[in-house]
């Protein structure tokens, strides 16, 4: 063992050691909390003063593991002992040598760094001898603050997964939840507004498709200040988005699949149900993803929404400078090929034709009212489903039961690997179906508010998207376009729009306007 040495107290020429205490805590709690770093550093002062040695340096690792060799602390102890002539005249005093490390191979390595030095290692806890007993002691106690690490980590998982098998989440709480004591629950995920509001109204927006890729989404949560306040980024990754996305916390179940945890129902509330959730995954497997582009804007609010007559490609639009340099804003094609190629129509005329197709859009007093009992038959219709669904939710949840009884039953006696992952598989499956049919059976299927509610909210829109074009909202503008078309619009420079093809709404809407069409009675 090059450079061991019998430790002293006092250099060959009398004058006292030189002290550096070394003083280390694993966690930011233990920073915040107690006085551990503090203790630490007064025992080993009083240590030193017990030993004669004139104490020169501190040097603290706040929130730094034991296993770690490379901490800022170690290596300011080993750079300041290399840039000293006399390093000899030096000893490193730590409280404990778990203080120092808790990895055999970290404490090994950081004893030969400071030993090819020349300094010296010293603690209240331990002697360090160059002989065979000293040596094993010595190797025993380094032994032991790992296995005490190991097994507290050990013990750590296993408390944690015990919660999350019971359902309770137990890392950082993600985004849109904290955590707050809960009488009979402990610290439970709660909804942190107004940032759980937010991440709702986006997760719902995709499951529905009103937000139609992840580009949508991450240009939504963008726009709310709310959820960009406090963060490193004035943009997300889509990284962040995905993790949003995929959370099963948000249906209120938790999973860990690395902890062999599977998908369970949790004590938290979620922001959406788990249907929801998995119309998320389905999107997302179905590759509902487009690039965020930043050429959306206010400034072209029909931009990718507006086709060329000509060719049936989006219109793409620009700011052009005159010889004056004045900018005006364009709409134009840039297909190659197309008869309309780069001939560019004004922004206002185009726009123009789109609000006076709005406003036509705006039905009569009496189409409403007729509208008004058309849907109330349908609403009614619609209650008396609901007893029907709740009875065929039970029965699917029966069903489901009895086929995973089945498939269980089937996994204890097959013997093939591959048998098994795919028994397993299909069980996996079945109990997420279950668990879909079993929250929507307490959640009671049908409407949660009276029909006269429902109908003043559509009625708002429906009477006049107009109304909503004219906030000037880039998103409210994006979503008129959504609730209003069924397809994209197509736009001739010298005819204008064409027929739209409308959603279902509208679409009755103008059959009641021109008399085209009526609902037959129920049969009684």
């Amino acid at each position: 063992m090059n450079g061991f040495r019998r430790p002293t107290t006092r250099t060959a020429d009398g004058a006292p050691l030189k002290a550096i205490v070394y003083c280390r805590v694993s966690s930011v709690a233990q920073t915040k909390k107690g006085d551990g770093l503090a203790s630490q550093e007064q025992r080993c002062r009083e240590y030193a003063a017990f030993k004669g040695y004139n104490v020169v340096k501190v040097v603290y690792d706040r929130a730094v593991s034991g296993k770690l060799l490379d901490r800022p602390g170690i290596r300011e102890v080993v750079q300041f002992l290399k840039r000293e002539k006399q390093a000899d005249q030096y000893v490193v005093v730590f409280d404990d040598i778990s203080r120092l490390a808790r990895d055999i191979r970290t404490h090994l390595d950081l004893r030969d760094a400071i030993y090819a030095t020349g300094a010296q290692m010293d603690c209240p806890t331990i002697e360090f001898r160059e002989d065979s007993d000293g040596l094993y002691f010595e190797g025993m106690q380094a032994l032991n603050a790992e296995h005490y690490r190991r097994k507290n980590a050990e013990q750590t998982k296993n408390r944690m997964r015990g919660r999350a098998m019971n359902g309770y989440w137990c890392f950082h709480a993600p985004p849109g939840y904290k955590f707050a004591r809960v009488a009979g629950h402990g610290n439970l995920l709660v909804r942190d507004e107004p940032m759980a509001s937010v991440i709702q109204e986006a997760l719902e927006g995709f499951a529905s498709g009103r937000l139609q890729s992840q580009g949508e989404v991450k240009r939504f949560l963008e726009q709310r200040p709310e959820f960009m306040q406090g963060r490193r980024r004035s943009e997300l990754r889509y990284e962040d988005v995905i993790r949003f996305l995929t959370r099963p916390h948000y249906a209120g179940y938790i999973e860990i699949p690395e902890w062999d945890v599977p998908l369970r129902k949790g004590h938290h509330e979620g922001l959406i149900s788990l249907e929801q959730y998995e119309q998320i995954q389905e999107r997302i497997r179905d590759g509902a993803r487009a690039p965020a582009r930043r050429d959306i804007n206010a400034d072209f609010a029909l931009r990718g929404a507006v086709l060329c007559a000509d060719c049936g490609k989006p219109l793409t639009a620009c700011w052009s400078k005159s010889k004056t340099g004045r900018k005006h804003p364009y709409y134009l094609c840039f297909t190659k090929g197309c008869v309309s190629s780069r001939k560019s129509i004004p922004r206002a005329r185009l726009e123009d034709d789109f609000e006076a197709l709005l406003q036509k859009m705006t039905p009569s007093a009496e189409t409403f009212a007729l509208a008004s009992v058309m849907f109330r038959q349908a609403w009614d219709a619609y209650l008396e489903q609901a007893t029907q669904v709740i009875a065929a939710l039970k029965a699917d949840i029966v069903r489901l039961d009895r086929q995973i009884e089945q498939l269980l039953d089937r996994l204890v006696e097959a013997s093939n690997a591959s048998t098994v992952a795919a028994y397993e598989r299909r069980i996996a499956k079945l109990e997420k179906d279950r668990l879909i049919a079993a929250e929507r059976l307490n959640k009671k299927p049908g409407p949660k508010r009276s029909f006269d509610d429902m109908f003043e909210l559509a009625c708002g829109f429906l009477s006049s998207p107009w109304n909503l074009w004219k906030s000037q909202s880039l998103n409210a503008r994006r979503m008129v376009l959504k609730l209003a078309f069924a397809e994209r619009l197509a736009y001739g420079r010298n005819e204008g729009f064409r027929t739209p093809k409308t959603t279902l709404p509208f679409k009755m809407l103008a059959d009641f306007e021109t008399a085209k069409c009526r609902m037959a009675g129920r049969d009684r």
